[in-house]
């Protein structure tokens, strides 16, 4: 089972986050904002990272975490409300692979992780 951090100031973001990726096969942890996120990493890197991108220091999180050891073999989702060129760009910058658009469903998540989900098992 892949560990994930889902790193979001939003209950309900984390919460349905949370259902949809466990019953994916996922173990996910939960942190409501960057110095939780980071305390979760050192303590062990997970698999996959998704952090929202609204929130304070978010792209530097993602930079210290590529600096950690095996900090690159982490997959990082970078979370937006709108698709928007910078911030998307400043994601991109920091170390993302990836971006999801919020609010998420199922049909979503199940599309960007299931696969995911299986080829590391």
């Amino acid at each position: 089972m892949q560990r994930l951090i889902l790193v979001d100031e939003s209950v309900i973001i984390r919460k349905v986050g949370r259902r949809i990726l466990s019953d994916l096969g996922y173990l996910v942890t939960e942190a409501e904002d960057i110095g939780a996120a980071m305390a979760l990493c050192k303590g062990g890197l997970p698999a996959v990272l998704i952090v929202d991108s609204c929130l304070d220091g978010s792209a530097d999180f993602i930079r210290d975490v590529r600096a950690l050891p095996d900090g690159k073999s982490v997959k990082i989702f970078y979370c937006l409300v709108e698709s928007k060129l910078k911030t998307m760009m400043q994601g991109k910058r920091a170390g993302a692979d990836d971006f999801l658009l919020k609010p998420f469903d199922r049909e979503i998540l199940t599309k960007m992780f299931s696969d995911q989900s299986r080829s590391a098992a």
